[in-house]
């Protein structure tokens, strides 16, 4: 056992070695194994002849392993030379895609530009390329001699900033422009924390869930960009630093984007102060970098095609704009699965249009897992009755704010019926600063004459603009051609697959 604990430490200075300076084979001299690489040879220390021949095999192929994951890595550089996000956005502009002249955005592409490059030239030693997270599998009998995972040699990037500044293009952009080889993922942070929570219930009866919840999510990817990174339930709250401290210990790289700076996540939230120290590690692992651009380029699409109804006659016009989508199909009830094996009920449904009243979607105990499933069997959404919002439906109002969100992520149509226009829907929601400036306490105001419906809520407020862009948006003549695109793309693609059927 001695000499097979010592044969183990040698192994650590053997991977070493053919790590750094290549290695030319593996073999036994005088009862030693010896590694020779291009600058050194190493020796190990006598073994029993079966210990020797079942390590000299291990290292043979850890060596072989190191060879191919080196050229992997230099053919993947060679793939994306010249490439990045900084370069698809110069390219991009000169087709005359998207607007030039915004600093703010060209500073965050430069940001962008910078990450890229580390994790090209660092591919190999972030473990990105799929190859190496195969040999690794091929190899575990050997891993008892192997350093374990640690941190990644690159930090990543937290982008964040005002609404409509384009952080989800350009993370996006990024993301488009990393070699498909590689092990990442593209995600939204609802989406994210429901994949959590679905593994943790697989997990239960273990001493630490979330480290094996960490193995599953960094076996399929390196590095992980998450769109949206906001905290607003207590639960995810106190999940977060513990599992990311399990993801970041295993290598991950993080690149996300938020409304919020790092130090006001959860502002206000339940237990806060055991989320400070997610807070910390954020910023330990990840560059923060603030879009500072004031242009909501949302707001710059074209005028509004009539999706949107306000007025005593909109219930009346979207059940007629809804029967003109079915195009003459039957409208019925449907029940779907979303997650975890619980279903949804569909009031009607047809076509991939589904037709629901405000109080069956937003004040029932809904949440994001029933929207990302409503949003895989239909394409399309026409909603009944939004109400105004304020402080007597704070509740319905998280829902709507989180329905908008899963519908935008999902890139799906939005139809509905209101009491006001989207600005005005929200006006009475607003943060804790806000609510100073605007009804600032004085010996001369007495609490009868505030707004009793006023909603002072920090989480809230903060997320408001953001759904007022996106409606704006996803009631624009450019969102809405995308989304008739996309749907002739898919059924082109279903007609083919039932032809080579």
């Amino acid at each position: 056992m001695r000499s097979l604990i010592r044969a183990a430490c040698r192994a650590r200075s053997i991977s070493r070695c053919a790590q750094v300076g290549g290695s030319d084979g593996c073999i036994s001299r005088g009862g030693r194994l010896v590694v020779k690489s291009q600058s050194s040879s190493v020796f190990l220390t006598s073994c029993s002849p079966l210990w020797e021949k079942e390590i000299s095999i291990g290292l043979q192929q850890v060596i072989t392993s190191r060879t191919l994951l080196s050229s992997a890595a230099k053919d993947s550089s060679k793939d994306v030379e010249r490439r990045g996000p900084l370069i698809e956005y110069e390219r991009r502009i000169a087709a005359g895609e998207l607007m030039a002249g915004d600093k703010c955005q060209e500073e965050t592409l430069r940001a962008l530009q910078i990450l890229y490059d580390e994790l090209v030239d660092a591919a190999g030693a972030c473990g990105l390329e799929r190859s190496e997270s195969s040999n690794k599998s091929n190899s575990s009998w050997f891993s008892f001699i192997m350093p374990q995972a640690s941190l990644s040699p690159v930090r990543g990037l937290y982008l964040y900033g005002g609404v409509g500044t384009g952080k989800t293009m350009l993370m996006d952009m990024f993301y488009e422009q990393l070699p498909e080889s590689w092990r990442k993922k593209r995600i939204h942070f609802h989406d994210f924390m429901l994949g959590v929570h679905s593994l943790l219930q697989k997990q239960k009866g273990l001493s630490d869930p979330l480290d094996a919840v960490a193995n599953d999510i960094s076996s399929e990817a390196i590095l992980l960009c998450i769109d949206e990174f906001m905290v607003t339930d207590v639960a995810d709250a106190l999940i977060l630093n513990r599992l990311f401290r399990h993801l970041f210990n295993k290598g991950i790289i993080l690149v996300s984007t938020s409304n919020r700076a790092p130090d006001h996540l959860y502002e206000g939230g339940l237990q806060r102060t055991l989320f400070l120290p997610f807070i910390s590690l954020l910023k330990e692992r990840c560059v923060v970098h603030e879009i500072g651009s004031s242009t909501d380029y949302r707001k710059l699409t074209s005028a509004q095609k009539g999706l949107y109804f306000c007025g005593k006659d909109s219930s009346r016009l979207l059940k007629d704009k809804f029967q003109e989508l079915i195009s003459g199909y039957m409208a019925t009830p449907a029940t779907v699965e979303v997650v975890m094996g619980r279903t949804l009920q569909i009031p009607f449904g047809a076509n991939g249009c589904a037709y629901f009243q405000f109080e069956d979607l937003c004040e029932k105990p809904l949440g994001a897992a029933d929207y990302f499933g409503l949003f895989k069997h239909f394409h399309t959404l026409a909603l009944e009755g939004v109400p105004t919002f304020g402080a007597h439906n704070r509740t319905s109002a998280y829902r709507f704010v989180t329905l908008v969100d899963v519908m935008y992520e999902n890139k799906a149509k939005l139809l509905c019926s209101a009491e006001a226009s989207p600005v005005e829907l929200l006006e009475r929601i607003v943060t804790v600063d806000e609510a100073k400036r605007t009804a600032p306490r004085t010996s001369s105001r007495s609490r009868k004459n505030d707004d009793a419906d006023l909603c002072v809520d920090n989480e809230l407020g903060f997320a408001k603009d953001r759904t007022i862009s996106r409606l704006m948006e996803m009631n624009s003549k450019e969102y809405l051609e995308e989304h008739t695109a996309r749907l002739a793309l898919n059924n082109d693609h279903k007609i083919a697959s039932s032809s080579s059927e």
